[in-house]
């Protein structure tokens, strides 16, 4: 599922759905401005896929209200349509919780540095996703446990 507008795409993971960018380069060093500039435009983009995501998912409730004259099967497909819109939506609010929570990091300078440990995040991470909270050896053992 790819926006029109997305200049990235998105890659499913057992954590949900994540978008990455295909701007993004590895050789410049993750500064401060940086991840507040790579941070903000990826909100911007979620944002707009929410927006869309709520859309679609009104869109599909509307649809199944008016399908509850019709037969059984008709009423199915609008119904998991909307779980497929509340799914999306609900990976969309938890990526954009994940970037609001960055963002406060650089704030109060503690971006860059595992939220679990306190050890440094390696740029190449942080330009992978800039709002990774753990270190790529934290993250896995996370998945795995």
């Amino acid at each position: 599922m790819a926006h029109p507008a997305c200049q990235g795409w998105f890659l499913e993971s057992r954590a949900g759905i994540e978008w990455r960018s295909r701007t993004r380069s590895y050789t410049d060093p993750m500064d401060q401005d940086r991840a507040r500039s790579l941070l903000i435009a990826e909100r911007d983009e979620v944002q707009g896929l929410l927006k869309d995501a709520e859309a679609a998912g009104r869109e599909d409730r509307q649809s199944e209200v008016d399908s509850e004259a019709g037969d059984i099967a008709d009423a199915a497909q609008p119904l998991t349509a909307v779980g497929m819109d509340d799914a999306i939506a609900e990976s969309l609010r938890s990526r954009l919780d994940a970037i609001e929570r960055a963002l406060h990091r650089l704030d109060d300078g503690t971006y860059g540095r595992s939220v679990r440990s306190g050890e440094p995040i390696p740029d190449e991470r942080l330009e992978a996703d800039p709002a990774a909270e753990l270190t790529i050896e934290e993250a896995r053992a996370a998945e795995r446990g």
